[in-house]
């Protein structure tokens, strides 16, 4: 049974109960961005804030990035995409392309995808070998621990949805003229996949999970419940994040 059987797809929210509390996430949130960014009452920047979204094809990044950035002044927050390597990109180390889009200290950037796709689209179609692949792994672990360590938070979001669901919003994609361009022959392909790439992602949780950057699995299957969900877990990431900056001999730990 893999990780996926698990876990609770049945969170439903009522629209006031959404209401409510995705109000009061933003609010929070607006509250810690500026804060990190030197915007309340001290001018003294605080740590960077890397949010990382991977999941199931139509699983929800995209609204779940959209209401994080909602209450955000443009200014205070980029949003990276990456899809596949360019040929310059595959000339140099896999995690280069990653590296340059890292926030620094007081700023806060969302990943649309990242480094996993190494472990887990490059693992699945071939296009990286056996040998860069499994070695990925360390290597990804290392190069987080070094952010965090640095002074950036990390949160990693995996929304998942069911089969069943995913195929609605293929559908419903497919019907829509100005949603169909996030469709793509590759979506449905990956379907075919699904037993390969569920071996591939527990491999990833079961390597990569560690405590400076722990995966957070979000049930995607109700929209509501989903971006309530990733907007107060990442507040207490945040939260945490900022306690430990501010008390900066937890780091002997990880020494």
């Amino acid at each position: 049974m893999h990780l996926f059987d698990r876990i609770d797809l049945s969170g439903r929210l009522t629209d006031e109960e959404y209401e409510t509390r995705i109000y009061a996430a933003q609010r929070r949130l607006l509250e810690l961005r500026l804060h990190i960014g030197g915007h309340l009452d001290t001018p003294q920047i605080g740590p960077g804030v890397l949010i990382v979204f991977e999941g199931s094809d139509a699983g929800g990044k995209g609204g779940a990035i959209k209401r994080i950035v909602e209450p955000l002044d443009p200014r205070h927050y980029r949003v990276s995409t990456f899809a596949k390597p360019s040929f310059d990109e595959k000339r140099k180390h896999f995690l280069w392309r990653f590296w340059k889009e890292v926030p620094g200290l007081g700023g806060m950037a969302l990943f649309d995808r990242s480094w996993y796709g190494r472990v887990l689209v490059e693992r699945v179609e071939g296009y990286a070998t056996k040998e860069q692949w499994k070695r990925a792994y360390e290597e990804i672990v290392q190069f987080e621990r070094s952010l965090v360590l640095e002074g950036v938070i990390i949160v990693k979001f995996w929304l998942q949805i069911s089969a069943e669901e995913q195929l609605r919003r293929f559908q419903n994609r497919q019907k829509d003229p100005v949603r169909r361009w996030k469709l793509t022959d590759e979506d449905w392909r990956n379907r075919d996949k699904i037993e390969q790439y569920d071996d591939a992602i527990e491999e990833m949780f079961n390597r990569t999970n560690h405590v400076l950057a722990p995966w957070h699995i979000v049930s995607g299957e109700q929209k509501k419940w989903a971006r309530v969900h990733v907007l107060e877990i990442l507040n207490r990431g945040i939260e945490e994040g900022i306690a430990r900056f501010e008390h900066p001999d937890w780091r002997d730990a990880y020494a």
